[in-house]
C-alpha cells in the first residue's frame, strides 16, 4: 500500500474538484476523530484527580495540582519533536502509532486507581505519559494545513482543532458517570468506595481510562488503512529556517495566550472549584461543572473558522485578547468567597475565559497560513501549538502555588491580564492595524 501521494495540488480548482476534495475531507474525518481521543486522554488526569482522596490516596492539594499539569509538561514537550515528523515520516505513519501509544497511559491509569497503595510517583510517570494525547497536535495541524487549500485552511483547521478539542470536554463529563457502575462487567475490575461526607458509595474509577481503549485500537486501525501523505518533504535542518521569522515568535505569544489559556483554565478548572468553594456545605461537584468551559471553547473554536476565512483572523484574534483582559479581571471577584452565592458568577468568568480564548484558538490558525508559505505554515501551526501546549503544566503549577501560598489564585490573574495586554499591543501592531506588516 502507497504511503505517499505521488502528485498534490490543492490549489488548482480542476485538481481540487476532481480528486483533492474527497481524500481531504477523509482525512480530515478521521484524523479529526483521532485527535478528539487525543485531547480526552490529554485531560483524563485533570478528571481523575479530583476523585483521588475521596477513594483513599494521601495526595495533598499541590500533589493534585501536580498531576494535573505533567500531561502539560509531557504535551508541550512531545509537540516540538511532532511538529517536524510529517514532512519526513507523513500523515499515515505519524497518526497511526501515535494513536496505538496512547493505550500505554490509558491501561497505566487504570490500573493505578484500582490500589489505593500506588505511589505518587507512579502516577506522575503515568500522568507524564498521558502527555501523547498533547504531543501530536503538533502533528494534526501541520497535516491539515498542507490537504487543504488556502481559502479553506481556516475552516479546516477550526473544525479539525475544534471538534478535537471537544475530547476535553468529553473526558470531564463522560468519568462521573462511567465510573458509577461496572460498565465492563467483571472485567471493569473491583470497585472503589468513594466517600465525602457521610456519603458512601462504590465507584470503578478505572473505567474512566478503560473506556478509551476500543476506539483507540478502531482508529489506529483506520488510520493505518486509509490515510495518505501529501509529498511534502523536508528535513528536520530544512525546516528549522522558520526560526529566522520573527512573526514565528509573535504567533506563538499570541497562540500562548488563546490555546495555552484554553489548555491551562481547562487542567486547572476542576482543581480551582474544589480548592475555591470546597470549603462549603453542599459544594459543588467539580467536574459537574468542569466539562462546560472546555465545550464553549471548544464550539466557538469550530464556528469561528468560517468567519476567520472571510473577515480575517488579526481582528478577530484582537476581540479575543480583550475579552481574556476583561475575564481575567472580572473573575477575580469571585476568587475569595465567603458563601457559595458567588459561585455561579464564578463559574460565568470563567466560561467567559473559555469562550474568548476557543475564538483566538481559531483565529490565529487562519492568520499562521496567510504570513506563511504552506510549508513554512505547517511548522509553525505545529510550533506554536507545541509551545502553547504547556499551559496544563504552567497555569496549574502556578494556580496551585499562588493558592497555597496566598489562598486565592488572583495574583495569578493579575500576571495573565498583563500578558494578555502585551499580546493585544503585538495583533494590533503587526496584524491589525492600518498599514500594519503583515495585515491577516
Amino acid at each position: 500500500m502507497s504511503v505517499w501521494i505521488e502528485e498534490w495540488k490543492p490549489e488548482e480548482p480542476n485538481f481540487w474538484s476532481e480528486v483533492g476534495s474527497k481524500i481531504a475531507w477523509r482525512t480530515l474525518i478521521i484524523t479529526t476523530l483521532a485527535l478528539v481521543l487525543s485531547f480526552a486522554t490529554w485531560f483524563v488526569m485533570s478528571a481523575i484527580a479530583v476523585r483521588l482522596p475521596n477513594v483513599g490516596f494521601k495526595f495533598t492539594t499541590m500533589q493534585l495540582f501536580w498531576l494535573a499539569a505533567m500531561p502539560g509538561l509531557a504535551g508541550g514537550s512531545l509537540r516540538i519533536i511532532h511538529t517536524f515528523l510529517i514532512p519526513i515520516y507523513g500523515s499515515r505513519n505519524v497518526f497511526t502509532i501515535a494513536t496505538f501509544l496512547k493505550l500505554s497511559p490509558v491501561i497505566g491509569l487504570g490500573l493505578a486507581v484500582t490500589n489505593p497503595e500506588t505511589p505518587f510517583w507512579v502516577f506522575m510517570v503515568l500522568a507524564f505519559a498521558a502527555g501523547f494525547g498533547g504531543g501530536d497536535f503538533s502533528s494534526f495541524m501541520p497535516s491539515t494545513s498542507l490537504f487543504f487549500p488556502k481559502r479553506l485552511q481556516g475552516t479546516a483547521l477550526g473544525i479539525q482543532a475544534g471538534i478535537g478539542n471537544f475530547g476535553v470536554s468529553l473526558t470531564q463529563f463522560i468519568t462521573p458517570w462511567i465510573i458509577g457502575f461496572a460498565a465492563f462487567g467483571a472485567l471493569s475490575g473491583d470497585p472503589q468506595t468513594f466517600t465525602k461526607g457521610d456519603v458512601t458509595k462504590s465507584i470503578w474509577l478505572q473505567n474512566a481510562t478503560f473506556w478509551y481503549i476500543p476506539f483507540l485500537v478502531v482508529i489506529g486501525i483506520a488510520s493505518w488503512i486509509w490515510l495518505k501523505s501529501v509529498p511534502v518533504k523536508a528535513s528536520v535542518t530544512q525546516q528549522m529556517d522558520i526560526f529566522n521569522n520573527k512573526h514565528t515568535w509573535l504567533m506563538t505569544s499570541l497562540y500562548v495566550m488563546t490555546f495555552g489559556s484554553f489548555s491551562g483554565f481547562a487542567a486547572a478548572f476542576p482543581l480551582m472549584i474544589k480548592s475555591i468553594y470546597g470549603q462549603f456545605p453542599n459544594a459543588p461537584d467539580p467536574l459537574k461543572y468542569a466539562f462546560l468551559g472546555p465545550l464553549v471553547g471548544s464550539t466557538i473554536r469550530v464556528v469561528m473558522g468560517p468567519p476567520s476565512d472571510k473577515y480575517g483572523g488579526g481582528i478577530i484574534t484582537q476581540i479575543s485578547g480583550i475579552g481574556l483582559l476583561i475575564c481575567s479581571i472580572l473573575v477575580m471577584s469571585y476568587t475569595t468567597p465567603t458563601s457559595l452565592e458567588t459561585f455561579p458568577y464564578f463559574v460565568w468568568a470563567m466560561l467567559g475565559l473559555f469562550l474568548f480564548s476557543g475564538i483566538g484558538n481559531a483565529s490565529t490558525f487562519r492568520q499562521i497560513p496567510v504570513i506563511f508559505e504552506p510549508r513554512q505554515a505547517g511548522g509553525v501551526l505545529g510550533w506554536t501549538a507545541a509551545i502553547a501546549a504547556y499551559g496544563p503544566f504552567l497555569f496549574s503549577t502556578l494556580i496551585g502555588a499562588v493558592m497555597t501560598k496566598m489562598g486565592n489564585p488572583n495574583l495569578f490573574f493579575k500576571g495573565a491580564a498583563v500578558f494578555y495586554v502585551i499580546n493585544i499591543g503585538i495583533n494590533w501592531y503587526y496584524y491589525t492595524r492600518k498599514n500594519a506588516e503583515k495585515p491577516c
